[in-house]
């Protein structure tokens, strides 16, 4: 992972899983944002070493906000300027 990168551990059948991909590209934040697909098992392991047991779940370097509430409120504040460093 870049510098500045966060990463969204997700599933691709998983409909809140869904709507965070869905929110990463209406705002244009896919360059942003690494896609941690969790039924890979390098994904799946590093999530779970991560404190992971939801989907989706957003790892920001030092937090992983789990759900969709926490991941949506996450990524609000990378668009909103001036929040957010990453």
């Amino acid at each position: 992972m870049t510098s500045g990168t966060l990463e969204l551990f997700h599933r691709i059948a998983d409909p809140p899983s869904a709507e965070a991909r869905r929110y990463i590209v209406d705002y244009a934040l896919e360059d942003r944002i690494a896609f941690r697909n969790v039924e890979f098992p390098e994904a799946a392991a590093d999530w779970r070493r991560l404190g992971g047991h939801s989907t989706p779940a957003l790892w920001d370097g030092t937090h992983l906000h789990q759900g969709a509430q926490a991941v949506l409120a996450r990524l609000q504040a990378v668009v909103n300027l001036g929040r957010d460093g990453a």
